[in-house]
């Protein structure tokens, strides 16, 4: 299995990582109301909104990402190139999630744009000839 392949995984396991900085919140929110823990989620402020705010965009990433991935492994694109754009993502990912959950709104936008166009170069590799 190649890096790209492997960083799938990754980013697939950040979106439950992504999930414990929330249930933490949730659990200084008069414990974890698995009922309705959505609603409950819907109450939080401070770290514990930035959190799910960190949580919710790490499934809205995974979809373009992984397309990426799959876009460019089948296309034949070179696997140099798209193991480091994949490697590159699920970095700059790790930092989104802890620039979010710091309020480092800046840096997050920066960390974004990095991920967001990896999911864009990786999708577009075949058409440069990568």
């Amino acid at each position: 299995m190649s890096v790209a392949l492997y960083c799938l995984v990754a980013a697939a396991l950040l979106i439950m990582v992504s999930k414990m900085p929330v249930a933490v919140a949730m659990m200084r929110q008069h414990g974890y109301d698995n009922r309705e823990p959505r609603r409950q989620q819907a109450q939080l402020e401070g770290w514990g909104f930035r959190a799910l705010s960190a949580h919710q965009n790490s499934i809205e990433a995974f979809p373009v990402f992984a397309a990426g991935v799959l876009v460019a492994v089948q296309a034949g694109a070179s696997p140099e190139v798209v193991d480091a754009l994949a490697v590159t993502f699920v970095v700059a990912r790790l930092g989104y999630i802890a620039l979010y959950l710091l309020d480092k709104g800046t840096l997050r936008s920066l960390s974004w744009g990095v991920g967001f166009g990896c999911s864009l170069a990786l999708m577009l590799s075949p058409v440069w000839g990568a």
